[in-house]
């Protein structure tokens, strides 16, 4: 696979990661919510956070410049790989993989680069507005991730009263909130272990 063809897979992704984060930034109030074609389990879910993918955060006060910086050292590092592993001629799979997870990484790198320099912030009740007169409303590195896909496919179900400590509570399934960047970072790291023959084929000895 040439390092043209995995750039695309990376700049396709980028692309509509971007597209849809600005377009719920700028048009949604955080926390709201619209059905997809009137699906309950199908959402537009609009909500930010500071931490990695899946709304995962590292504590204290400086967990999220952490965060950011741990990002801008790993995707450089990523991107290498993709470029070895082209020049290398090394599986197709594993290229494709790799270049959704490079994507990924860059995609949610953008947010908290840029987001806070860029847009308004969306805690105040109203629709952030872009390039805003008074500033953003961060330093760069402390911008907010932007996440709005939701697919809560088992809704305020309950557990069955037998079951230690959670029995009586509800629950939802699926209810994690995510982006295109994330859903590019899993299907890439799913690629690698349910693949994981295919894409670090074994050499052998002579």
């Amino acid at each position: 696979m040439s390092l043209k063809k995995a750039g695309l897979i990376v700049f396709l992704i980028l692309l509509v990661d971007q597209c849809i984060k600005i377009y719920i930034k700028t048009h949604f109030h955080l926390n709201e919510s619209i059905k997809v074609f009137g699906l309950d389990w199908f959402q537009i879910y609009f909500v930010e956070n500071e931490g990695a993918a899946w709304g995962a955060q590292l504590p204290g006060e400086y967990g999220k410049i952490i965060l950011s910086l741990f990002r801008l050292i790993i995707a450089p590092l990523i991107g290498y790989w993709l470029y070895k592993s082209v020049k290398d001629n090394a599986p197709k799979l594993l290229i494709i993989s790799v270049s959704l997870i490079f994507a990924g990484a860059v995609g949610n790198i953008i947010d908290s680069l840029l987001y806070g320099v860029f847009f308004e912030s969306s805690d105040n009740g109203n629709i952030a507005n872009f390039l805003p007169g008074g500033g953003g409303y961060a330093k760069p590195l402390y911008g907010n991730v932007v996440d709005m896909l939701y697919f809560p496919f088992i809704k305020d179900a309950t557990f069955p009263s037998w079951i230690p400590f959670i029995g009586g509570k509800t629950f939802t399934f699926f209810n994690a909130i995510f982006n295109i960047a994330d859903m590019a970072i899993s299907t890439g790291v799913g690629i690698l272990l349910v693949f994981n023959k295919k894409v670090f084929p074994k050499t052998e000895s002579a």
